[in-house]
């Protein structure tokens, strides 16, 4: 008789090492990446806020803030998935109505709001220092001293709304396409002519489809990363030109000044032609395609080291 082998996701405490692993590793790793992408959405343009030169700084503020926020979404994104199928289980569950693609879209929008609690803060304080907003020689400890003074509390979730809105559009375009990617690996490495109705078989022990994905190579799982992230980053590359736009207003806004993410897209596109929306497309893509391999290949590196 066949057995089978049953696999659960990773546990709290190694979710929450693992992903501060990963999400402080790609933060340092690509940094500059992501300025230069900042400084080409900027509205006063990629020179004036200081071309290539600085490429690190905010750099403190990203440290603050990547571990952290990197450790709440993959707790809340391990823990939401096998919750929502016991809460769900019509929906969610292994006989329920949803796909499994729709319960790894609703797990990571969940655990990307969040995230964001912690991110956007460290964010606002990053894109600014970034862009020289507060001028050239600005420590991340003047920066935050600026929001506050300027904007009070609200200040740091400026862009908070519109960070939402470009995260949720992603992650429902990235974590489904990462997880599918990874299992048609997984399968093809064991049975290469599977199908979505075939179980791999190895030692006569039937494996389910969590158990095949755990087996697949750190270095497989961190390409599926990057070609998810990769196309989830141009896709929505005209919601992040919005969100840095929204960010790096710096003080009370006058009236007849929009921070609405539909307002602020079609400015942009009156004013500046639909071009603008892309600003950035190239360096957000490589950032996040490189990023992509090895923020989730840290993570599955992490969870196996750990397990």
């Amino acid at each position: 008789m066949e057995g089978r082998a049953e696999s659960r996701g990773p546990t709290f405490a190694t979710a929450l090492v693992a992903g501060a692993m990963s999400g402080l590793t790609v933060d340092l790793l690509f940094f500059p990446i992501d300025t230069i992408k900042t400084r080409l959405q900027s509205s006063q343009g990629f020179w004036a806020s200081g071309g290539f030169s600085g490429v690190y700084r905010g750099l403190a503020s990203t440290a603050v803030g990547s571990a952290p926020g990197a450790a709440v979404f993959f707790t809340t994104y391990e823990t939401m998935k096998p919750s929502l199928g016991r809460w769900m289980p019509s929906l969610f569950g292994a006989d329920g109505s949803l796909s499994p693609a729709c319960l790894h879209m609703a797990s990571a929008s969940i655990a990307e709001v969040a995230a964001c609690l912690i991110r956007v803060p460290t964010e606002v304080i990053k894109s600014r220092q970034q862009t020289m907003a507060y001028g050239k020689g600005t420590t991340t400890a003047q920066a935050v001293a600026r929001v506050f003074r300027d904007t009070g509390i609200r200040g740091f979730y400026r862009g908070f709304g519109s960070t939402i809105s470009r995260e949720i559009p992603f992650t429902c375009i990235q974590f489904p396409l990462y997880e599918r990617l990874k299992l048609e690996m997984a399968r093809s490495r064991i049975l290469p002519d599977s199908t979505a109705a075939t179980k791999a078989s190895v030692s006569g022990i039937r494996l389910s489809d969590q158990e095949l994905v755990r087996h697949l190579p750190t270095w497989q799982a961190g390409l599926a990363g990057s070609i998810a992230g990769a196309i989830a980053a141009g896709l929505t590359t005209p919601l992040d030109v919005v969100k840095t736009r929204i960010m790096l207003h710096t003080k009370q806004l006058p009236a007849g000044v929009n921070t609405k993410i539909l307002p602020t897209l079609s400015h942009i596109a009156r004013t500046e032609g639909p071009r603008a929306l892309f600003s950035g497309f190239v360096p957000r893509t490589m950032w996040i395609g490189l990023g992509g391999a090895v923020f989730l290949g840290t993570f599955d590196a992490g969870v196996k080291l750990l397990a």
